[in-house]
């Protein structure tokens, strides 16, 4: 018997992002619900039908989602809060959508504005999903929460594929997991309530089974964090309970983005059938679990990277792998991905335009299929068969390690010469703080914006006019200096204190800066979901990187010509630049940080040097890098702030450093906040009312801080006197004289018909706290 091959997961997006569209057609009311549902399906099925091509043994199948998988189950259990409409039963997908985005309520007068006492239902809180750049909706619970099954989702999805003649293994998010990433609002344990899910996963196991399934996959991936004993006792008794209620059908339970370590026991004692292993991120645990699993245990072992796009090299995993398989019988093995395949772009096939060196150095996620079935070949006795796709890919990672474009002596060298001196501001912030007030001579909680206004239609097709040779440099850069300007005259016009050029000219707030970088390479096609419709397309970090010329420095100038007011120049982080590329994996991604530190650093220099007195260094991704395991915590920490503070730290006292960063749980990393010594921190706290500021709170956080007002995430347009309530909860738990007032984040992908009104709401609000507190603080309120 020769050995198989599964997958734990696929893109959902569609080769084309079909998905994206057709999501957003239906949100802006120009299809129905017949069309999306139609589509969805159509990618499934074409999903599927791709899988089986390949030879995958495991097809998963309720791997798909029209938002977000966590927020599928938390639908799927009826775990919906009130407020929604929902009482019992099936699940409408308006409620759904609510859920995920929020409604906004009212209709829009001619002027834009909307009702602030009708501003429509919030979304769920939106956080990352372990170390990725994918979001999902954080599930809400009470104690004594009830759970019913509105819809057995993994048996739609199971029976869908049964027709078009495809077997495959469901998918279900596993019921620790599950509770482990919910928020009990009333401060009650979500673990608490596991006895009243399991009846639930079993109604939906034991359908499957009568419906022909014999494999479930069940992702525990909270096997892969630091657990405590009554999780681990959650665990035993989630999986005693299901695995009892259906014996005849088989479980795999699925860990990924780490290891089990002194998880394993407990994941080896679990009544399950089979277990996968992520053999990229912890390789040595296939050589420690392999020869010591229980006899029974099929074991689904991640040898392919499913968060990368460096092809394998084949031969170095058939080495590592051949000992392994003469140990276990071939029936109890499975050749799968680390996890799934939802980080990947879809296909490789689509990248003509890549340098070709670079392009034989890739896999997608298609492309992954096809390593499985190369390793299957070889396993089963066929290597000759593939001798020349293995040896192509021996081939294709030596010429990456010896290539003229990945290494650049000048970056080497000065990566070399850094000194601590590099990484820490001239004066300590109390010092700098005075020095700042004098030079900006900004209000008592001054309004500002994170940094990008809507990327409108115009905006969007001028771009692709100039970017197809229809729209000449001159008649673009006309254009955008017109944007710009009217952006300006606006934020002057409604009273924001601080003020941004709004970033037309860019694409993306990664991409933009990479294409100015070297060490860099770009995809046309390389889309990743982040979540419900919002797709990325991350660069390629293939080499040593650096900064040839200034990027962001007339867009800066220009804007700060047009006023009197401060102008923020723009710049993301090298921790964000880093996490949300694709990242070189032939030296340590420490270096690779740094090399971007220092590219921005010298762009921070030249702002400064052309007048910018506020320079914000976004990073959102500072805590999604976060190890899983808290003993790795601090060498990631302090490599990570330490190349925070080399890009920012060249400059003097008077010039304000600002950090944005958004859905993040910053409970765990405080002192590393606190570390970077930005002037002024931005956050997200719209959705989470302010609970997010604890952390600030609790730990006495010295410099100023913005908690987002304003959640650009959903459509809905917040009141003025919402915001008020919001500031004034924050100014609960921070001095007032710390706090700015912003948005939760980039206004990039709303419509100006939302912002226009919700800021000028924002600046109001501003307004009516700084007269409402200016007896308690003394402040001087101009009329």
């Amino acid at each position: 018997m020769s050995i198989k091959t599964a997958n734990l997961g696929f893109p959902r997006i569609g080769r084309k992002r079909e998905l994206k569209f057709a999501l957003e057609t239906y949100w802006a009311g120009k299809s129905d619900e017949t069309a999306l549902l139609a589509t969805a399906c159509e990618l499934r099925q074409r999903h599927w039908k791709l899988q089986q091509e390949h030879g995958i043994d495991a097809i998963p199948s309720n791997d798909f989602s029209l938002y977000d998988h966590v927020l599928d189950h938390a639908v799927m259990l009826g775990a919906i809060p009130e407020g929604y409409g929902w009482t019992d039963g099936p699940v409408a997908l308006d409620t759904y959508f609510a859920l995920a985005r929020g409604e906004r309520g009212g209709k829009e007068a001619d002027c834009g504005c909307i009702n602030p006492h009708d501003a429509g239902r919030s979304a769920l809180e939106m956080t990352k999903w372990f170390d990725t750049n994918y979001h999902y909706l954080v599930p809400e619970f009470q104690a004594g929460q009830c759970f019913s099954l509105t819809r057995n989702r993994p048996l739609d999805a199971f029976l869908e594929a049964k027709e078009i003649g495809i077997h495959t293994r469901p998918v279900a998010l596993g019921p620790v997991t599950f509770l482990k990433l919910g928020k009990a609002r009333d401060g009650s344990d979500p673990l608490d309530l596991l006895d009243r899910l399991l009846p639930i996963y079993r109604q939906i196991l034991t359908e499957l089974h009568e419906a022909g399934a014999d494999w479930v996959q069940i992702d525990e991936p909270c096997l892969a964090l630091d657990l405590t004993d009554k999780e681990r006792d959650c665990l035993t008794r989630a999986f005693s309970a299901v695995a009892l209620a259906v014996p005849d059908l088989s479980i795999i339970v699925a860990s990924y983005y780490g290891a089990y370590a002194d998880n394993l026991a407990a994941a080896l004692a679990l009544p399950v059938d089979g277990l996968h292993i992520d053999g990229i991120r912890v390789p040595e645990e296939l050589k420690r679990i392999v020869p010591d699993a229980p006899p029974h245990l099929t074991l689904s072992l991640g040898v392919l990277d499913g968060r990368n796009i460096w092809r394998a090299d084949l031969d170095a995993v058939l080495r590592d792998l051949t000992p392994l398989v003469e140990q276990r019988a071939a029936d109890r093995l499975q050749l799968a991905p680390s996890c799934s395949l939802l980080h990947l772009p879809y296909d490789l096939a689509d990248e003509t335009a890549l340098d070709l060196e670079l392009r034989a150095s890739l896999s997608f996620a298609t492309e992954k299929l096809e390593e499985l079935a190369v390793l299957k070949q070889a396993l089963s006795g066929n290597r000759d068969a593939v001798e020349t796709r293995i040896g192509a890919s021996v081939r294709a990672v030596a010429a990456r390690r010896t290539s003229r474009e990945v290494h650049d002596p000048l970056v080497e060298g000065r990566l070399k010469s850094l000194t601590p001196e590099m990484a820490k501001r001239v004066s300590p912030f109390a010092a700098r703080k005075d020095v700042q007030a004098r030079h900006l001579s900004l209000p008592p909680l001054p309004t500002t914006t994170i940094g990008s206004f809507p990327q409108t239609a115009e905006v969007r097709a001028a771009r692709a006019a100039h970017q197809r040779g229809e729209l000449s440099y001159i008649d673009y850069r006309a254009f955008l200096a017109r944007e710009t300007e009217a952006a300006i005259r606006w934020q002057e016009d409604i009273g924001i204190d601080v003020l941004v050029h709004g970033e037309f000219e860019r694409n993306d707030m990664v991409q933009y800066f990479a294409e100015q970088m070297d060490g860099y390479a770009f995809t046309r096609n390389g889309w990743v979901q982040s979540y419900g419709s919002r797709c990325v397309r991350p660069p390629i970090i293939f080499g040593d990187v650096s900064r040839p010329r200034p990027m962001t420095v007339d867009w800066a100038e220009f804007a700060q010509s047009k006023t009197s007011k401060p102008v923020k120049g723009m710049l993301t982080g090298p921790v964000t630049m880093l996490q949300w590329s694709f990242v070189r994996d032939d030296i340590p991604r420490a270096d690779v940080c740094r090399q971007i530190a220092l590219a921005i650093r010298d762009e921070v220099s030249d702002l400064e040097t052309a007048g910018i007195a506020i320079i914000q260094i976004d990073e959102p991704a500072l805590r999604e890098g976060l190890p899983l395991r808290r003993a790795t915590w601090q060498q990631y920490l302090d490599w990570a702030t330490e190349s925070f503070r080399l890009s920012a730290s060249g400059v003097a006292d008077q010039t304000q450093i600002h950090t944005h960063m958004c859905y993040s749980e910053f409970n765990d990393i405080m002192p590393a906040i606190v570390a970077l010594d930005a002037d002024v921190i931005s956050i997200e706290t719209s959705r989470s009312k302010m609970e997010l500021l604890n952390a600030f709170g609790d730990t006495r956080y010295p410099n100023e801080i913005g908690p987002g007002v304003y959640d650009i995430h959903s459509p809905r347009v917040p009141g003025t006197e919402e915001m008020v309530e919001l500031l004034q909860a924050a100014a609960k738990r921070i001095d007032a004289a710390q706090l700015w007032v912003n948005p939760d984040c980039g206004l990039k992908t709303r419509g100006w018909a939302a912002v226009k009104p919700a800021l000028a709401n924002m600046v109001a609000a501003a307004g009516l706290l700084r007269e409402r507190l200016s007896e308690t603080y003394g402040w001087r309120i101009s009329a």
